[in-house]
Parts: structure tokens; C-alpha cells; sequence
């Protein structure tokens, strides 16, 4: 079974690694990845809930960052490290089919911390925000979306690593809101 998963696994990545190439994705989507391209989103969203909630609004920017550390910490060091998947940049079995468009990292791939820590910080936003805008929820997963797919895109990760970190930085992300609802707001 394990060895079907992994068959389709390469094959997904593959479609997306090299099917989808393109120059304007060759040039973009490296970039999804870095953290300071997307400054411009961190420094709105603080803004915009220090702003718009002062006191609370602080209290939110805390289990965002919780809930993306939480996420992080959890793939990187607790699953990596125990499942310890050669990322496919590094799997002599794929090494000469991968495009590859970054550094490849010499870190384990599952699960995507890239995926867990955006997928967190987005779900906990739609789970604080989301109500107040309907634009949230679907910026928020785009943009979640975007960076787990550049992973695969780059050559770094396969589906599957981003698919399972998304799904562990979901789960944590609606169980910081959950927490933060419940304890924090009394």
C-alpha cells in the first residue's frame, strides 16, 4: 500500500514539477516561498488587528504566531524527524527526473513546515477574521495554497508532504482558535 502511495506520489509530483513548467511559474513561484515576499501580508495583517482590535488585537497576532510555531515545531521535529521521507531532491530514485529551482535542503519532507506553519497561520485567521469579511476565507487559503504548491512546484517536497502538512497545520490552526475562543477571550 505504502508503495502505491509513493508510486502516485511521484507521478502527482512529476505532472506538477515538470508538466506544469513554465517561465513565468519558473520565475514566480520561488519566490511564494520566502518569507519576505510576503511582508507586505504580515505587516496588513498586524495592522490590521492591532488596529481594528488594540488590546485583543495583540492577543490575536500571539496565537497567530503560536499556532504557526506550533505547526512548525510539530512537522519539523516531531514528524520529520520520526518519518525521515527523503525529499524527492535528494531521493536517488527521482533525483534525475526533479526540475529543480532552489537549493534542495538537506532537511527531511515530510511533512511540509512550509505547509503546516501557512496553513495554521491561515485557518486561524479565517477562524478569527473570517466572520468579519468573506473575502478572509479565501484569500487566506489561496495564499496558504500558493506557498505548499510552490513547494512541489520548486522541486523540495512532493503532493503528499504538502497535502499532510496542510491538513496537521489546518488541524492546528482550528485548535489554536478553539483554544484562543475559549481560554484567552474570558
Amino acid at each position: 500500500m505504502l508503495e502505491m502511495l509513493q508510486q502516485w506520489d511521484a507521478a502527482f509530483f512529476q505532472c506538477i514539477n515538470s508538466s506544469l513548467s513554465n517561465p513565468v511559474f519558473d520565475v514566480l513561484l520561488p519566490w511564494f516561498r520566502e518569507k519576505w515576499f510576503w511582508m507586505p501580508v504580515y505587516i496588513f495583517v498586524a495592522a490590521f488587528a492591532i488596529i481594528n482590535f488594540r488590546r485583543r488585537g495583540w492577543i490575536i497576532l500571539l496565537g497567530l504566531a503560536l499556532a504557526a510555531g506550533l505547526a512548525d515545531f510539530t512537522s519539523s521535529t516531531l514528524v520529520k524527524k520520526n518519518v525521515q521521507r527523503l525529499r524527492p531532491c535528494n531521493d536517488v530514485e527521482m533525483i534525475g527526473q526533479v526540475q529543480l529551482r532552489v537549493p534542495c535542503g538537506g532537511g527531511y519532507s515530510f511533512t511540509s513546515s512550509h505547509a503546516a506553519n501557512h496553513f495554521a497561520a491561515a485557518v486561524f485567521l479565517i477562524g478569527m477574521f473570517g466572520g468579519l469579511a468573506r473575502w478572509v476565507r479565501p484569500t487566506a487559503l489561496i495564499w496558504a495554497g500558493l506557498i505548499a504548491f510552490s513547494q512541489v512546484y520548486v522541486g523540495v517536497h512532493y503532493p503528499g508532504d504538502v497535502l499532510c502538512g496542510a491538513a496537521l497545520g489546518a488541524a492546528i490552526g482550528w485548535w489554536a482558535v478553539f483554544t484562543w475562543r475559549r481560554w484567552l477571550l474570558r
